[in-house]
């Protein structure tokens, strides 16, 4: 399974390469809290029939080096307004390392998003079934059936020259060596976009950075970590 984690990472890394929308990036993080480097690829594209999204992180440190991803997919089948519609949204998610992996998961549900009309604003929130295969509780039964909420975010304002975004994720997963079975984390990112300096039109670089909050993450309890980091739009 870890060799088929690494073998999506790529083969998304280079179906990605082929898109040419204004919704693919590459961020790159200095981790204050695990003092290292995370390199972040991400890309939206909507189509027809919904959306499709994924991103790669990468942590690089002396002592660790390792993978986290997600691949999305939203079927569109219900449209109240221009701004505002329903999905069918499928998902899976897996990572590792060189010291440790992320379970798989496999997720299903129904999103709600929405825009505001010059785009500016955009918002989702999914309420999610959520399959890991092989989680157990601390008596040995398995857990595999759990649940997942996720909120998404992204707000330009100042005339376009900043960025607000991020997301919020909470679910259950039975952690017997944690002790818990319940995870939260969100990671809101500011971005002021360099892009809106006069001649810099097709500079498409963001200078900002992220504060991931989290309770029982990767380790029990709750932390703040901030990261410094730039972004290239392309």
């Amino acid at each position: 399974m870890k060799k088929l984690q690494i073998a999506l990472a790529v083969a998304l890394i280079s179906l990605c390469a082929q898109f040419q929308t204004k919704a693919q990036n590459v961020q790159l993080f200095y981790d204050t809290g695990r003092e290292c480097m995370t390199s972040t690829f991400e890309m939206f594209r909507p189509d027809g029939g919904g959306s499709t999204y994924f991103f790669v992180d990468f942590d690089y440190s002396p002592k660790v080096i390792g993978g986290y991803m997600e691949f999305a997919r939203e079927f569109n089948f219900w449209q109240n307004s221009k701004v505002n519609w329903l999905s069918v949204h499928v998902e899976y998610n897996g990572g590792l390392s060189n010291k440790m992996s992320f379970n798989n998961a496999f997720l299903g549900g129904l999103t709600y998003s929405g825009h505001s009309a010059d785009f500016t604003k955009t918002w989702s929130l999914s309420a999610m079934y959520k399959v890991i295969p092989g989680t157990v509780d601390a008596m040995g039964k398995k857990q595999i059936h759990n649940f997942q909420i996720t909120g998404v975010w992204g707000i330009q304002f100042a005339k376009g020259w900043c960025t607000f975004s991020g997301f919020a994720d909470f679910w259950r997963e039975h952690r017997p060596w944690q002790g818990t079975e319940f995870i939260f984390i969100t990671e809101p990112q500011f971005w002021v976009n360099m892009n809106k300096i006069k001649g810099w039109d097709n500079v498409n670089l963001s200078i900002g950075g992220e504060l991931e909050l989290s309770a029982n993450f990767v380790d029990k309890g709750f932390h703040a970590m901030p990261a410094v980091g730039a972004k290239w739009t392309f």
